[in-house]
């Protein structure tokens, strides 16, 4: 009997990301994870959701010079998961600290909106699922991108909200 915890993700084919320019693998299970947002609008509905990822996807690849979009999954405001670089893979998230981490993004800004109950439900799942099928180390650490670097990410609100995620 499988006792993998699954999570239902849409796929980077689903959303209709564009290949990355090079991919590269991390070396292990990531030791933390780094809770970020788009600071952009937020999106309600799937096809507004995928529509911005390839937006972030563009942006990420010409303005910042990215080998592909800079998270590793991100969390939509219809509480869906997205695949963005996926498990396993280096990120483009946290200045000097991709190479252990794995990025998540709630779509929105979170300075003065904070995130659903379903949202924070949506990324607990995956994470579970990360620790359940050897990508994420079990006693992962989790952090806000403030933690890390001089940056308001990802916001009062969603920072605020990461105290309450408890992990068995």
């Amino acid at each position: 009997m499988d006792l993998r915890v699954t999570v239902e993700v849409v796929t980077r084919e689903q959303w209709g990301a564009v290949a990355p320019r090079c991919r590269e693998t991390l070396k292990c299970p990531a030791q933390r994870v780094v809770i970020h947002h788009t600071a952009l609008l937020h999106c309600r509905g799937i096809r507004e959701c995928m529509d911005q990822l390839i937006h972030i996807q563009t942006m990420h690849m010409q303005d910042r010079n990215f080998d592909d979009i800079g998270y590793n999954f991100l969390i939509g405001g219809d509480c869906t998961v997205y695949e963005g670089r996926g498990w396993g893979v280096v990120g483009a998230h946290t200045k000097d600290n991709n190479h252990d981490s794995l990025g998540i993004a709630f779509m929105g800004n979170f300075n003065n909106e904070s995130p659903s109950p379903a949202a924070l439900s949506s990324v607990k799942q995956l994470l579970q699922c990360g620790v359940s099928q050897g990508h994420l180390h079990p006693g992962f650490t989790l952090l806000g991108h403030r933690d890390l670097g001089d940056t308001e990410c990802p916001g009062e609100r969603l920072y605020a909200a990461l105290k309450h995620l408890k992990f068995p």
